[in-house]
């Protein structure tokens, strides 16, 4: 067959057929917008301003305070912030407040930030503050430094903090071991003014480890002669508070001086702490017996109980005693379980050294008299001893000068609220020292939460008053006198006493927290949910 005739002009077989129009492209907009553009005539809402009540939801989360800038953060105290957020799960924190230092990516190096969070937290736990206020710490320094996604963990030895950017990253871990422990209030001041000021100003990384060099350097402020003259005044005071007179005050201020020495030699040879209590509990019975054996024309009226209490009064780890309760009902078992095992100790060892000198002194004597209770002979004079054993504490916690004033007048109030529904109102001791106890931690959190400092300078010299001496003498005697049902009746009423205290204090610091506004912060803190056990499981 022929072939067929070429067009000049070939077109696809999808060509537009002739005489049909193609339909012209619609026009493109130079500006086009979503698909869920508002229409034309539809006006939005107006958007609140800042500090109104209906704000819209951050992407970052809703923050734990308000305020913004250093001034905001200084007037909400780091510790309420701190310890909101560690005592919530780490999937249930809400967003924190906005660090100036986690926006700069070339901030320091997240090791570094967490060496330092451990040093400052091993000096913390080595100076007897709790393991909550250890934790809230380390967790505010951390997070200063923009280091958000942590967690520390204390235990009574151990610290530990970890650090995890993101859920993709891995975690970064580091620990430190606290291995010898010491009493300085004043370098625990220190510490909690540079987390202050870590928390609050601009701090860099360098300034703060070369401040907490510093304070590692600083030597203590009273000296071992002073040390030594405080133990008696304080065996003076308690002695004079249980009734005794100025020889008694004497006496024994001059047994606890020696014991003190002899604790002294003995850590000097490196002995134990339990053979140290052992020794500084020996020379205050010693002279209780050497009173009642064969000194009655030279000592006359002078009771022997009140001398060896006031001895007691200086050994009993009453400091020990409140932080192992408060880890306890904070929920911090591990650490509350050895802090109470190492009071036990330290209590077993007075017990040795009292009733070794009490054994002998009913073998060779002729006897003490168990019938002797305490009691509000002149309570203008017990309220001055009271005051003086609170002072005496203070300068043996080696506090600051600026706290020890505040710390006394705390002790004296703690006395005067127990003598007044124990003596006056004839309220049963155990619910008495609550209540003292309680007014101690209130006062103590209202001047540390408006100071920005630690609580315990302002609590522990305090309840020193409260503590149970002559309860722990009865029942050492009983003991050594062989009539154990009685002496076992005293030591439970003494350690009911000493757990009334260590509530008492703690119950006072969470109701400041409680109920009490923290100025500066224009929304309240988030709520925390506890642990739910009432059924047994």
């Amino acid at each position: 067959m022929p072939p067929l005739p070429q067009d000049e002009h070939p077109t696809s077989e999808f060509a537009v057929p002739k005489g049909l129009l193609a339909r012209e492209p619609e026009p493109v907009d130079e500006h086009p917008t979503s698909e869920f553009a508002v229409p034309e005539g539809f006006r939005l809402p107006e958007r609140e301003q800042p500090g109104s009540t209906f704000q819209f939801t951050p992407a970052g989360g809703v923050p734990t305070t308000a305020g913004r800038g250093p001034m905001a953060r200084r007037a909400a105290p780091w510790q309420d912030r701190m310890r909101t957020m560690v005592r919530m799960p780490l999937a249930e924190r809400p967003a924190p407040e906005p660090s100036p230092r986690g926006e700069d990516e070339s901030g320091p190096a997240a090791p570094r930030v967490l060496d330092l969070t451990l040093r400052i937290g091993e000096l913390l736990l080595a100076g007897g503050e709790g393991a909550e206020d250890v934790e809230t710490s380390m967790f505010a320094v951390a997070h200063a430094y923009g280091l958000d996604r942590c967690e520390p963990t204390v235990t009574f030895t151990l610290l530990s903090v970890t650090y995890q950017p993101s859920l993709v990253d891995d975690p970064v871990s580091l620990s430190r071991t606290v291995r010898r422990r010491g009493t300085d209030y004043t370098r625990l001041a220190a510490v909690f003014r540079l987390v202050d000021d870590i928390t609050s100003t601009e701090v860099t990384l360098e300034e703060a480890y070369r401040t907490l060099a510093e304070i590692r350097r600083n030597r203590h402020p009273f000296s071992k002669n002073e040390l030594t003259m405080a133990t008696g005044l304080l065996a003076g005071a308690a002695a004079t508070l249980v009734g005794g007179g100025p020889l008694v005050f004497v006496l024994a201020a001059l047994g606890a001086m020696a014991g003190d020495r002899l604790a002294w030699l003995c850590s000097s040879r490196g002995l134990p702490e339990f053979y140290q209590f052992v020794a500084a509990a020996m020379p205050p019975a010693a002279i209780g017996v050497t009173v009642t054996m064969g000194l009655h024309e030279v000592f006359d009226g002078v009771r022997a109980s009140a001398v060896i209490t006031g001895g007691l009064f200086a050994l009993i780890p009453g400091r020990a005693l409140v932080a192992a309760v408060h880890d306890g009902l904070t929920g911090y078992y591990i650490t509350a379980s050895a802090r109470l095992l190492e009071v036990m100790y330290l209590i077993v060892g007075i017990v040795c050294g009292v009733l070794l000198v009490l054994y002998l002194g009913e073998q060779f004597g002729p006897g003490f008299d168990p019938d002797t209770v305490y009691s509000i002979e002149r309570p203008v004079t017990q309220l001055f001893a009271a005051m003086l054993l609170a002072f005496a504490f203070c300068v043996l916690l080696q506090q600051e000068l600026r706290t020890v004033l505040w710390a006394t007048l705390n002790g004296g109030v703690a006395w005067l609220i127990f003598a007044t529904l124990a003596h006056t109102v004839e309220i049963d001791p155990v619910p008495a020292t609550v209540a003292a106890a309680g007014l101690v931690g209130l006062f103590g959190q209202l001047l540390s939460r408006y100071q920005f400092a630690s609580a315990m300078p302002y609590i522990t010299a305090a309840i020193g008053p409260l503590l149970p001496g002559s309860a722990t003498y009865f029942g050492l005697l009983g003991i050594a006198q062989g009539n154990t049902d009685k002496g076992f009746q005293y030591l439970a009423t003494a350690a009911a006493l000493a757990l009334a205290i260590a509530i008492g204090v703690n119950l006072g610091g969470e109701l400041a927290r409680l109920f009490i506004k923290t100025p500066g912060l224009e929304t309240p803190l988030p709520g925390r949910r506890a642990a739910k056990r009432t059924r047994g499981f």
